[in-house]
């Protein structure tokens, strides 16, 4: 055991990290697929205080592409295709905009306007814009990624304006996430991100993720439809909650 966690070892980074790091990676695949979302936002949080801050968002965004398309595979029959080609049209665009771009916005603005959106968009009726013109969606949910790095919760208020059942949420709004995640990590590695290093870990996470979405369907056979969108809805306000605190605790709390 020790000496397969020494060959995933990537760069300034410690075997017990790699080992909790892959853990987290089970768990977050798990909580995403029998509550539809949270389990991204969540590896990242523990990435962000285990990782070099250059690498993180490159390899978790590589990490969440083998997790999100391990389920959309597992899911592809319940896949709601029509909400695919203009989301896809609307991520290219918010990808080169902003691999091509120095963003001012700071990052606190950033994890409290996502997190203001998300209470919005759960508490009140979806905007209508966001089933209507995905392309948007899309496209502002992929500039966002290239920053902040989890915008599954934008991504999955868009899934919600669907009002689609469960399986075909998790199966839709996954093969989503490995579209925008895909494109993402293409961005990075033409910015001149080394991924060779990360690679044996990336392949590590990758698999322990496939393990926990094999896991959570277990769950999620045995949850209605309704029990599915209330822990859902209970998930995204969680999170949301967290992302507001954070930003307000770094760029107001925090100031001189």
């Amino acid at each position: 055991m020790t000496q397969s966690l020494v060959s995933l070892l990537p760069p300034d980074v410690a075997a017990p990290i790699v080992a909790l790091l892959l853990g987290m990676s089970f768990l977050s695949s798990l909580i995403t697929v029998a509550f539809g979302i949270g389990g991204g936002a969540l590896l990242l949080a523990v990435m962000a205080v285990t990782m070099p801050p250059a690498a993180l968002i490159p390899v978790h965004g590589v990490v969440q592409v083998g997790s999100n398309l391990g389920r959309a595979v597992l899911f592809a029959r319940h896949t709601v295709w029509a909400a695919l080609p203009g989301f896809t049209i609307g991520s290219v665009i918010g990808v080169a905009i902003g691999g091509n771009i120095v963003v001012s916005i700071p990052p606190w603005l950033v994890q409290a306007g996502v997190g203001l959106f998300i209470v919005w968009a759960v508490l009140a009726r979806p905007p209508q814009w966001l089933s209507r013109w995905p392309v948007i969606t899309g496209a502002i949910s992929s500039f966002l990624t290239m920053f902040f790095g989890a915008t599954g919760v934008f991504v999955a208020s868009y899934s919600k304006s669907l009002k689609l059942p469960r399986h075909p949420h998790v199966a839709t709004h996954a093969t989503l996430m490995s579209v925008q995640h895909l494109l993402k990590s293409i961005t990075f590695a033409f910015l001149g991100f080394a991924f060779a290093p990360w690679a044996p870990f990336i392949a590590g996470m990758i698999l322990a993720g496939l393990l926990g979405t094999m896991a959570g369907n277990l769950v999620l056979t045995r949850m209605s439809d309704a029990r599915f969108h209330r822990a859902l809805d209970i998930v995204l306000l969680l999170i949301a909650a967290r992302l507001i605190w954070s930003g307000l605790q770094t760029g107001v709390f925090s100031a001189p």
